[in-house]
């Protein structure tokens, strides 16, 4: 059995009608929204979101979920899937998954209104319900990758990204949603403010391992879904690269700035900082970081009493720093 099929096990019934309630959740008179949402659900990626609601919650609540569990996980997609719509208008990108993104079929003007219509589906369905403490948490997590993605714009600039903001950039964009996917799971069924707290932070410490992971696909020779030194023609800081920069001459790092800035088109050029990130440790310091994080995630789930729901959490985290792709 796959291992993301192993993950859903014990919440196999809970997706099922989250589905169905999430593409409810959608619904809308305009037969062009409607046409665009239709393509967007067929078009699901894993759902590792919605997943961590449903585990965190069935782990924190003696097993049970209930309907703010649902509107939870579905305001998380909502919001989440209004995020990659406007990404995609903002990098100019024309695929998502393998398929045709929005603004690529219906172009920017259409994807930029989808993308709102789906945000104000998602804080309405909070609103609607007097949802109002997992509209905080969804909220804060929108503010948070809204910061971290200008935070990177403006370093990117200057390409001075020290570790510490790095990991702030990182803990924005990435960690936030999936900390607040945790602690949504946690509040929905009531649990105490410190186990909320406590689920937040096992998000942050996932998420955070799981981007450092994404940083290493960029150096990788597998078949990841894209070619390996994207970030350093895009002029993305990532940490094996921050590491290099760290260590090594004045004239090296000269040199590697000057690579990324200036002959980040040049694959010749690409390759040759490449390995020199990976001879001069890059790659290793960033796998130790990585399992240091999720070394710490797995300590937070030390005190829950056995379960399936445990189990699913403890394989999910493992399969964040092992995934292939």
């Amino acid at each position: 059995m796959k291992i993301v099929s192993r993950i859903k096990l014990p919440i196999e019934k809970e997706m099922e009608l989250f589905e169905k309630k999430f593409s409810a959740s959608m619904s809308s008179k305009v037969s062009l929204l409607n046409r665009i949402t239709h393509y967007v659900v067929n078009r699901k990626g894993k759902q590792m979101r919605p997943m961590f609601v449903f585990l965190i919650a069935k782990m924190t609540g003696n097993g049970e979920v209930n309907e703010r569990t649902y509107r939870g996980a579905s305001v998380i997609e909502l919001i989440h899937t209004a995020t990659l719509v406007h990404d995609d208008v903002v990098d100019d990108s024309d695929r998502r998954r393998g398929f045709f993104s929005i603004n690529a079929l219906w172009k920017n003007k259409i994807a930029v209104l989808v993308g709102d219509y789906l945000l104000s589906k998602g804080l309405l369905l909070s609103i609607d319900n007097d949802d109002f403490d997992l509209l905080k948490i969804i909220s804060v997590a929108v503010r948070e990758m809204s910061e971290g993605e200008l935070l990177q714009i403006e370093k990117a600039r200057r390409l001075d990204i020290t570790e510490e903001v790095y990991f702030e950039i990182i803990r924005q964009k990435t960690a936030t949603l999936i900390a607040a996917c945790c602690a949504m799971g946690a509040r929905s069924v009531m649990a105490p403010d410190e186990e909320v707290e406590k689920m937040r932070k096992f998000g942050e410490l996932i998420g955070t391992a799981f981007q450092i992971k994404d940083d290493l696909f960029d150096y990788g020779n597998e078949h990841i879904g894209k070619p390996t030194g994207i970030d350093i023609k895009e002029q993305k800081m990532t940490l094996p690269l921050i590491y290099a920069l760290n260590n090594c001459t004045s004239e090296e790092k000269k040199w590697i700035i000057n690579s990324v800035k200036n002959h980040n088109k040049d694959k010749k050029r690409v390759n040759e900082v490449i390995a020199f990130v990976k001879n001069n440790g890059g790659l290793d310091y960033a796998v130790q970081k990585m399992k240091e994080y999720q070394q710490e995630a797995l300590v937070l789930l030390e005190n829950h009493p056995a379960s399936p729901y445990k189990d699913s959490l403890e394989l999910m985290v493992n399969y964040v720093i092992d995934r292939k792709k």
